[in-house]
């Protein structure tokens, strides 16, 4: 409650003034001259205006307003290393309390660091969260902030007055002043690459803290989870380190720097880039035999694709026109066959017999170079006709050690519609091709498949009877496929409708060449904002689940569901950036969510540093939160009205707000009614009575 006096004047405040001149010259004159009554005219006058100005007691009854404490708990990733979570949160817990023992304070507690769904800002930022909290809250009733944090915060003010209020900031440190941590930052990765090529990865390991060894570091590289090399290289020196890109697609590498010994966490000493590999052009040998209907079939869509560089070797002379012509002179041209299948073929991506038939053309070695060239990695698609089950079959040279299946000499020819098998419904190849999801498949008959037995690989289309259609197969490094009808060609006229031919038969020279898309065990983690989408690809009729390992060092279990045959999905939210590891047991899958080198995590080192100034020019204090995580040393909090210091030794001082709410008010007149009119009255009459003797 408060006391003052107020003025309301009757009538216009110049009048007021005017009247007061005139009455000062009156008295004045009167006083000069020594006229009887000069003093009482003066009280009279003095009266009049006093009247006229409208004084009166007033009484304003006040509540005052609490004050208001920000509390600022620091929830970024770098504050989950080291207990440091585990120390925030007592401090919170302790402070809190003490805080809402001091009287007339009103606490907000302002978890902060951690943007959901935002990559932009990937730092700490913890006074953009304050200014958001205390937006509703008048300067002059906030009372001081207390942060409890790492000390590394990427939004701090340049000055202290940008804070929006007049109070002081106190921040209490976690983590100690010996920590020291070592890096990987990518400075610079491709984005592309071409297949069998080098891309250069500028990169330099940093590390900071006390009594750090500056030998070097061994850092190891990975593609695809495999170790490629190792080397060394000394801490802070940039590097450019070469890297072959070995397929089409996703080539995903990982860098690794050592541990460093006592260093506070290694989750930033793994550093992963994905290069896209663009092939340049596939290099394509097709071995074209005896002539038939479908012969162009391969020929035209080999040739369709500008990215693909075709050989094409043909026999156009059918056996039964054999006239003792020398093999030598039935071409105008010599063809290479040297320089193909011995010389060169190594050059290959992929290699195509398309109905050949054993004719003295090609010399029994260069059978074993094209098994040699499949052992050591290459790409061989053998599409048959009735060529495979007579006496110069394929079967019959040293291909038969990488051949999926031995033909047992019969020629089925009846319609059929070819079908997927059970197998082939979860292989990439042949999964989801267009018309085969209906119970009768949507595409053409085939009228001719060649009979095998003992056959070995995976088959993934079965023709009449169940017999084996396509069959796929892995030989040491390479893989093999063989096609046992060549009735494809029905499908690229549109007999019947026609087929998907297209789909099947550039999935299968894809997987031949191995695409990582069309690989049957697979695990792949991909990221889409703060989304992780983990797939699983497989022939096996279930899955486990997998294990996820954030960028703070922590696993949680992730079920997989599947969602069409042989693929399994299931995606993940995540207010997390940074690296994610994914694994089944067996194999293992990274992504990165957010920048590649996200500043939470460019240091990690807990610092006073960074805040003391803008403490300082609050009168704030900065001080590390010393003693074991669980049982922190934490400073009192005391409440001051005015003080030239808000900080010592085991305190914190808030400065408390004056601030407060009028709740009502009352007006006592002085000079209005019968108080008023007796005075002016006893005046007016004291002064006739002392002029009149």
């Amino acid at each position: 409650m408060t006391w003052s006096i107020d003025f309301a004047p009757l009538v216009p405040l110049w009048l007021i003034i005017a009247m007061t001149l005139i009455a000062v010259v009156i008295v004045g004159l009167s006083l000069w001259r020594g006229q009887r009554g000069a003093l009482v005219r003066a009280a009279a006058f003095a009266a009049l205006v006093i009247a006229l100005t409208n004084p009166a007691i007033q009484r304003e009854d006040r509540e005052p307003l609490t004050s208001v404490v920000a509390l600022v708990a620091d929830r970024s990733q770098s504050q989950d290393l080291d207990g440091r979570k585990q120390t925030t949160d007592e401090t919170v817990a302790t402070l809190a309390e003490r805080i809402r023992d001091l009287p007339n304070v009103e606490l907000r507690i302002v978890n902060a660091g951690r943007k959901r769904n935002s990559l932009q800002n990937d730092g700490t930022t913890l006074f953009d969260a304050l200014d958001q909290e205390l937006s509703d809250v008048p300067p002059d009733r906030i009372a001081g902030t207390i942060m409890v944090t790492d000390g590394q915060v990427h939004d701090i003010p340049e000055q202290a007055d940008k804070l929006g209020f007049n109070a002081p900031l106190h921040v209490l440190v976690t983590g100690h002043a010996q920590e020291r941590d070592r890096r990987i930052v990518i400075d610079r990765a491709p984005r592309f690459g071409l297949v069998g090529k080098e891309q250069q990865v500028r990169l330099r390991v940093e590390q900071a803290g006390e009594g750090i060894d500056t030998a070097p570091v061994r850092l190891t590289i990975r593609r695809d989870g495999e170790d490629v090399g190792i080397i060394s290289l000394p801490p802070g020196a940039t590097v450019d380190i070469p890297v072959v890109i070995a397929h089409g697609g996703k080539n995903i590498f990982e860098f690794e720097a050592e541990t460093l010994e006592g260093e506070l966490t290694t989750l930033n000493n793994r550093a992963v880039i994905t290069i896209d590999g663009v092939r340049e052009n596939l290099r394509v040998l097709l071995v074209s035999g005896e002539p038939h209907a479908g012969e162009r079939t391969w020929r035209n869509l080999l040739k369709s694709d500008a990215s693909v560089d075709l050989v094409h070797f043909t026999i156009l002379r059918p056996p039964e026109k054999q006239d003792g012509t020398p093999i030598s002179q039935l071409s105008l041209i010599a063809f290479p066959t040297r320089e193909l299948f011995s010389v060169k073929i190594d050059e290959f991506d992929l290699i195509i017999f398309d109905r050949y038939k054993r004719r003295r053309v090609l010399p029994i070695l260069y059978f074993d170079n094209i098994a040699r060239y499949v052992r050591d990695g290459g790409a061989l698609l053998v599409a048959t006709g009735p060529d495979y089950a007579e006496a110069g079959s394929l079967y019959n040279t040293p291909l038969a050690n990488v051949m999926p299946a031995e033909p047992s000499g019969d020629i089925i020819e009846e319609a059929f519609l070819p079908r997927i098998s059970s197998l082939g419904a979860r292989h990439p190849v042949t999964r989801g091709l267009p018309g085969s999801r209906s119970a009768v498949p949507d595409w053409s008959h085939w009228f001719r498949l060649v009979d095998t037995y003992d056959h070995h690989g995976e088959v993934v289309m079965n023709g009449p009877r169940d017999k084996p259609l396509l069959i796929l197969d892995r030989q040491e490094k390479g893989r093999v496929a063989l096609l046992l009808s060549d009735h494809v060609w029905l499908w690229a006229r549109g007999y019947e409708g026609g087929g998907p031919h297209v789909q099947l038969l550039r999935r299968l020279a894809h997987w031949l060449m191995k695409e990582p898309d069309l690989e049957e065990e697979a695990l792949r983690a991909s990221s889409r904002g703060h989304e992780l989408t983990v797939e699983r690809q497989t022939l096996a009729d279930t899955v486990d689940p997998v294990t996820i390992t954030t960028p703070t060092g922590e696993t949680q279990t992730l079920p997989l569901t599947e969602t069409e045959p042989g693929l399994w999905r299931a995606t993940l939210h995540t207010d997390d950036i940074g690296l994610y590891s994914v694994s089944d047991g067996k194999r293992t899958a990274l992504a990165n969510i957010g920048p590649a080198n996200p500043r939470e995590f460019a240091n990690v080192l807990s610092s006073t540093a960074p805040l003391t100034p803008l403490a300082n020019a609050t009168q704030g204090s900065v001080r590390r939160l010393e003693g074991r995580a669980d049982t922190p040393i934490i400073p009192r909090v005391v409440a001051l009205n005015r003080a030239s210091s808000y900080s010592g030794n085991g305190w914190l001082g808030l400065k408390m707000s004056e601030a407060s709410v009028l709740k009502g008010i009352d007006r006592i007149p002085l000079f209005i009614g019968f108080l008023g009119l007796a005075i002016l009255l006893g005046l007016l009459s004291a002064t006739w009575y002392r002029e009149g003797r």
